[in-house]
């Protein structure tokens, strides 16, 4: 119970954060606009008070005149609001990132250059505070709803490469969104780089360990990237059907990856001396039995072809799935390398996987956004914690988990 209260309280916390977060956004960006009005204004009256008192013959004469140095205070005056409030709102508006930030700052100094980053930079504003009072709006409406309550505990299962740190979550943003909305959320808690086999078995240990807890006979699964062959070996290779209500993956590469294929084609002893250095990483931050030889070999195109015959879907359970796409190589400074590499080798995807691998069961469609950026591999699990025009990360998993507690899962 003090669990759930400290939850609650925390909860309240970051939505009054939120809000005044909102109520910032939106005076700096109400000041920069009318700065931006201020100082051309202001820079006209005291050009026509230079050129009435013909500052540059008679300096001392256009000195003596009220009007002329209250134009020029005046101007002086608006324009250091204009470099405070853009100083200001870059550092308080989300939507810009570090290198944003530090282009605009190194530049705000510049006259007319300045004033067009301002434009930019209340326009990115504009969209955030746009966001927010429709986010803000829908949590409003649905505080009372638990639209995402579940008949099922949902059981997230992350990837390769990552783990379920407690400060760092793998899943951003989304767990405490669905949780204030009704969803009663764990974590699969697998080895960054165990294969495929041996995270199975530990999320076998954690679905009897959530079935315990909540009384509940089943769980939903949502798994991302390498998470869904976890979770399919889990289901057919370990016997889980019964404990598994639904799966649904999300950019999960079910037929494999050509990048790992690519790799593959390394000396052998490069390969694994490669490994070697990963599973000593990963075993410091926690993995038991890191296996990045083996575990990133169960990603290539072949290995799948077998897994895919030998663990069928079981119809106990309701498969589904998602793939994202990015629409070009500069969506992504994490994934733009990768993104050529399998345009090149097979088609586009998200970065590392192609839409192609990630279709499976009842597949839902492709994510993407109306804009030229795209959505990546890590955008589908927040990775940035950033919105993106076009695309809600946090709406997408709420009408995800709604469906399927209006289906009975």
């Amino acid at each position: 119970m003090d669990r759930k209260k400290r939850g609650m309280a925390a909860g309240s916390a970051k939505e009054a954060a939120g809000r005044l977060h909102l109520l910032t956004l939106r005076f700096l960006a109400g000041a920069l606009t009318v700065f931006l009005v201020l100082v051309p204004a202001s820079g006209v009256w005291m050009a026509t008070q230079m050129v009435r008192y013909s500052v540059l013959l008679d300096f001392w004469g256009y000195v003596s005149h009220g009007s002329g140095i209250g134009s020029l205070l005046a101007f002086s005056l608006c324009y250091f609001g204009l470099f405070s409030t853009l100083f200001w709102l870059c550092l308080v508006c989300r939507r810009l990132r570090a290198v944003k930030r530090a282009v605009v700052w190194s530049m705000a100094w510049v006259p007319a250059v300045n004033y067009g980053l301002a434009f930019y930079v209340r326009r990115l504003a504009k969209q955030e505070i746009d966001h927010m009072i429709h986010k803000i709006s829908l949590d409003d409406v649905r505080a009372d709803r638990q639209v995402c309550k579940t008949r099922y505990p949902l059981l997230l299962v992350h990837g390769v490469g990552f783990r379920d740190f407690h400060y760092f979550n793998y899943w951003g943003r989304i767990p405490r969104e669905l949780k204030r909305n009704g969803a009663q959320v764990y974590y699969g808690h697998q080895e960054a780089w165990g294969t495929i086999e041996e995270n199975a078995k530990i999320l076998q240990g954690k679905i009897r360990e959530i079935c315990k807890e909540t009384g509940a006979p089943k769980v939903n699964i949502i798994a991302h990237s390498k998470g869904g062959l976890d979770s399919r070996y889990l289901i057919c290779g370990l016997s889980m059907a019964p404990y598994v209500a639904s799966l649904t993956t999300i950019n999960t590469p079910h037929r494999g990856s050509a990048l790992v294929d690519f790799l593959m084609k390394l000396p052998d002893g490069v390969y694994r001396r490669a490994c070697r250095g990963i599973d000593r990483y990963f075993g410091v931050l926690g993995d038991k039995t890191p296996n990045a030889y083996v575990a990133s070999r169960q990603l290539s195109c072949g290995y799948a072809a077998e897994f895919n015959k030998k663990y069928p879907d079981d119809k106990r359970v309701y498969y589904q799935s998602y793939a994202s796409r990015m629409k070009n190589g500069f969506s992504s400074k994490l994934f733009c390398i990768p993104y050529w590499i399998l345009k090149r080798l097979d088609s586009p995807g998200d970065g590392l996987v192609t839409v192609e691998s990630a279709r499976w069961a009842n597949f839902q469609g492709v994510v993407s956004s109306r804009y030229l950026r795209g959505i990546t591999h890590g955008d589908m699990i927040d990775l940035t914690r950033e919105d993106y025009p076009g695309f809600d990360v946090l709406e997408f998993y709420i009408q995800l988990v709604k469906k399927l507690g209006e289906m009975g899962f």
